[in-house]
């Protein structure tokens, strides 16, 4: 029961989600073939949106459910590793549609065939769940 709360939130983003069309299929494919600055526009709004979260989680002044302070780890950098992940990902994308948090919303709207997009991912996290360790990560 104390954990409602994150179901709300996440039942309001499919709903968010759903009312910006970022989950249609046709605004994706505008987006990919720069007909549309609909999409960029939302995902430009979500990184300016999350840049603010970090620095407020950075600062100390934002905590986990339990009140715990977060903790962001600095991530490794490099060219390759971001080239290669950012191609599986937008190949992905590209080809099913969709990327993850629209794959509930369009089976939510009844879009019956993600549900195979939806198996494989479950199938590449696991995949990748067997291999993390030996990945230079």
């Amino acid at each position: 029961m104390k954990n409602i709360k994150f179901l709300i939130i996440g039942i309001v983003f499919g709903i968010i989600l759903s009312k910006s069309e970022a989950v249609s299929w046709y605004r994706i494919y505008e987006m990919f073939k720069f007909q549309s600055f609909h999409m960029y526009g939302i995902i430009g709004s979500s990184v300016a949106i999350s840049a603010i979260f970090m620095y407020f989680f950075k600062s100390g002044k934002v905590k986990d459910y339990l009140g715990n302070q977060i903790n962001i780890k600095e991530k490794k950098k490099g060219f390759i590793r971001t080239l290669v992940g950012g191609t599986i990902f937008g190949l992905g994308w590209a080809l099913a549609g969709a990327c993850p948090a629209p794959i509930f919303v369009l089976i939510g709207q009844g879009i019956l065939p993600m549900i195979i997009v939806l198996l494989g991912a479950l199938l590449g996290a696991f995949i990748y769940g067997l291999l993390s360790k030996k990945l230079p990560n």
